[in-house]
C-alpha cells in the first residue's frame, strides 16, 4: 500500500503532496448543486461580481474534500481504518475557478489505540494552498491508522 502505517508517522513530520488540482467552474457549480447549497457566491456570477471578491468563490466544503483527497495517495491509501473527525477548519483566503491547489500534511500527535491493538490514532494538520503560497484552507483531522502487519 502506498499509504503510511502508524509506525511510519512521526510527530513533527511534514509531507508535501506532489499532486495538485486545478479548480474548475464545473467542480464548484456541480458540488454546490449536488449538496443543495444555493449560496449565490458559488453559483451566481452577477451576484458574486458585486461582492468584495468580484467573482464566484469555490465552495469551502468542496475545498475541504479536495485537500483531504490530495493527501490520500501519500498518506492514507489502504492504511487507515476510518477518519474519526475534522476540527479547526479555517478558510483564510478564497479559492477561485482556475486556482491550482496543493496540499501539505503535518503529524501533530499520535498514540496507540486503547481498544484496537492493530491500530493507532493520529492527529494531522492539513493545509491547502495555491502555488504562490496563499493558504485557502487549514484543518485538523484525526484518523485511525493501521499498524504494519506482522511479518
Amino acid at each position: 500500500m502506498p499509504g503510511k502505517y502508524f509506525e511510519e508517522l512521526e510527530v513533527g513530520q511534514v509531507i508535501r503532496h506532489a499532486n495538485g488540482r486545478t479548480l474548475t467552474e464545473m467542480d464548484n457549480v456541480l458540488f454546490s448543486m449536488l449538496t443543495m447549497n444555493t449560496q449565490p457566491l458559488h453559483t451566481n456570477e452577477h451576484f458574486a461580481s458585486q461582492t468584495q471578491f468580484g467573482q464566484r468563490i469555490v465552495n469551502g466544503i468542496f475545498t475541504l474534500g479536495l485537500v483531504t483527497g490530495l493527501t490520500v495517495a501519500d498518506l492514507t491509501e489502504g492504511t487507515i481504518i476510518a477518519n474519526l473527525g475534522y476540527d479547526k477548519v479555517i478558510h483564510p483566503n478564497p479559492a477561485f475557478h482556475g486556482d491550482t491547489i496543493y496540499a501539505e500534511s503535518e503529524v501533530l500527535e499520535k498514540r496507540e489505540s486503547k481498544s484496537r491493538p492493530e491500530a493507532g490514532i493520529v492527529r494531522l494538520k492539513h493545509r491547502g494552498q495555491k502555488p504562490d503560497g496563499i493558504v485557502v484552507i487549514e484543518f485538523e483531522r484525526t484518523a485511525l491508522f493501521l499498524k504494519k502487519p506482522a511479518a
